[in-house]
């Protein structure tokens, strides 16, 4: 198990925003979180990646407990995180973004990312090499996003809502990458509330509303429920 979260209680200040969450993350594993806007998805990402400290329980990572740790710690330990706001540099090229990220994890075992390994994966991104961040679509931003998170050669990678605003062209293409990415042995964890997207790419899912994680399972078995999906994913 390379991910596995422990009852934690996420607050913002007063707030209480996750209550006694638990998930866990085999590697090799697409696990989708799934919910509605406000249920609570991104404060999990936040949680697991230590930009949201939990007030309780634990976050074990490769069996450390990681709670409390400090974001850039966890990042060299093997945790990749792209939020969902495409923290790009727009003045900087496509290929200088990914070479400003490129690392190592200490302990990192395999094949290491490179530019041109990338590039066959999202061969878009090899003919806007030279262009500024700035310019880029929202799709294309997001690749480029996820691209650069793969240059620090994380052992897990956190997705938040990797297709919220992009074009149905991007959605299809993100997904085809998702699943190439589990062909080559990553791990990934994704939020996500389009639903059709989750059932495409991901192989496990957790529902979550309001906090609480109301469903786990494998993504067959949330396909047919549709007590399930009427009751905390329908908009």
């Amino acid at each position: 198990m390379i991910l596995d979260v422990q009852s934690i209680n996420t607050f913002y200040g007063t707030s209480h925003i996750l209550f006694d969450l638990s998930m866990s993350i085999n590697k090799g594993e697409i696990v989708c979180l799934l919910g509605r806007n406000g249920a609570g998805k991104t404060t999990t990402m936040r949680s697991i990646m230590g930009l949201t400290v939990p007030k309780s329980g634990q976050v074990l990572f490769h069996g450390e407990n990681i709670r409390g740790m400090p974001p850039h710690t966890i990042a060299r330990m093997g945790m990749g995180y792209v939020p969902d706001n495409r923290l790009i540099f727009p003045d900087l090229t496509v290929r200088e973004n990914m070479e400003l990220a490129r690392k190592v994890p200490s302990g990192f075992q395999g094949e290491p990312w490179t530019i041109e390994r990338v590039y066959d994966l999202f061969p878009i991104l090899k003919r806007l090499d030279g262009n500024l961040g700035g310019y880029l679509s929202g799709g294309e931003q997001q690749m480029l996003t996820v691209c650069r998170t793969l240059m620090g050669n994380p052992d897990l990678l956190l997705l938040d809502e990797p297709v919220e605003g992009v074009a149905p062209l991007v959605v299809k293409d993100l997904g085809t990458q998702i699943l190439k990415l589990k062909d080559m042995g990553e791990t990934l964890l994704f939020s996500e509330q389009n639903v059709k997207f989750a059932l495409m790419t991901a192989e496990r899912a957790y529902v979550i509303d309001r906090g609480r994680i109301r469903y786990e399972g494998s993504i067959n078995e949330l396909r047919s429920n549709e007590e399930v999906k009427q009751k905390y994913l329908m908009i």
